[in-house]
């Protein structure tokens, strides 16, 4: 199975710029005036300001299982760019999970198991 999951948002300049520095890197393809990250085998988070798409905006929340170091270092590079993040929480059963809002409310979450 494949997973496509679309963020809307208002202004894709401003968007790509948050979203290069969520990933760390450039959109992985771009087609047609969507953005897309390549988040596993066959899963995408795809980035999209057409008009169809303004009712959506700000509304979607997805959540990434991480491993520690690389909760670690999306923490520090959120920093280092001045993007703000929800505190670190840590569950009862070692899972820390940290919430990220992208400039127009969407939440991007990521888990890192124990």
């Amino acid at each position: 199975m494949d997973l496509h999951s679309v963020m809307c948002v208002s202004d894709l300049a401003r968007a790509l710029e948050w979203y290069e520095v969520f990933f760390g890197r450039k959109a992985d393809e771009v087609i047609g005036e969507e953005h897309l990250w390549r988040v596993g085998e066959n899963a995408y988070l795809v980035i999209d300001d057409r008009d169809v798409r303004a009712s959506r905006v700000g509304g979607s929340m997805i959540t990434f299982g991480v491993s520690g170091p690389e909760l670690s270092g999306a923490l520090a590079r959120f920093a280092s760019h001045g993007i703000a993040h929800e505190p670190v929480e840590t569950y009862s059963n070692g899972v820390r999970h940290v919430e990220v809002l992208d400039p127009d409310g969407n939440s991007l979450s990521l888990a890192a198991l124990p």
